[in-house]
């Protein structure tokens, strides 16, 4: 997928003016690649035009106007991009009861070892790779981000939508699969031309 860079970004005061309608379509297309597998974990499927939003509200958060520092955000944020025949999301931990936020964050250890979340089509599977940096032995991050390396059959039969398609985890402490939209497929065949 074609990096991000600076000349792909709108000027501060274009982007403002422009924001609501942006941030509209983006949250549209953020809905349709977004999933929830059980009562925890939910991932977003990036893309180009999600990091290029996320780079624009990162400048105008953060009244980013360095070009150097306009160069480095869309640095840190073209790295969430899917390469060649991949899909990448960020995959979300997300505990609501602030009571239970540690017991049930520590259950979630060793979720990022692999075969773990697959994605399913049929009889094709593949498994996340997640970002290193973001659990240790006793402590694990509620973000990560991480990417699933496609094969050819996978693609074959994730075109074919009447071929079933799931997200899954298989942890010690976390079973769950949510069934793979229409909307989210063709989302991700776009992803993989």
């Amino acid at each position: 997928m074609k990096h991000v860079t600076p000349q792909d970004l709108l000027s501060a005061a274009d982007y403002e003016e422009q924001r609501t309608e942006i941030r509209q379509r983006i949250i549209a297309r953020k809905k349709r690649r977004r999933i929830t597998v059980g009562d925890y974990i939910t991932l977003v499927f990036e893309n180009r035009e999600t990091v290029l939003f996320q780079i624009q509200e990162m400048l105008r958060t953060e009244r980013i106007f360095a070009p150097e520092k306009i160069q480095e955000e869309c640095d840190v944020y073209n790295a969430l991009l899917p390469g060649k025949d991949e899909l990448s999301a960020t995959f979300f931990i997300e505990i609501t009861d602030s009571d239970k936020i540690q017991e049930l964050l520590d259950s979630f250890q060793a979720i990022d070892e692999s075969q773990t979340v697959g994605i399913r089509v049929g009889e094709q599977q593949i498994f996340a790779n997640f970002e290193a940096g973001h659990s240790k032995e006793d402590k694990i991050s509620a973000v990560h981000f991480v990417r699933f390396l496609t094969t050819p059959a996978f693609r074959d039969h994730l075109a074919q939508p009447e071929i079933p398609a799931f997200l899954t985890i298989t942890h010690p402490h976390y079973h769950a699969k949510a069934p793979i939209s229409p909307e989210m497929r063709k989302e991700w065949l776009l992803d993989l031309q």
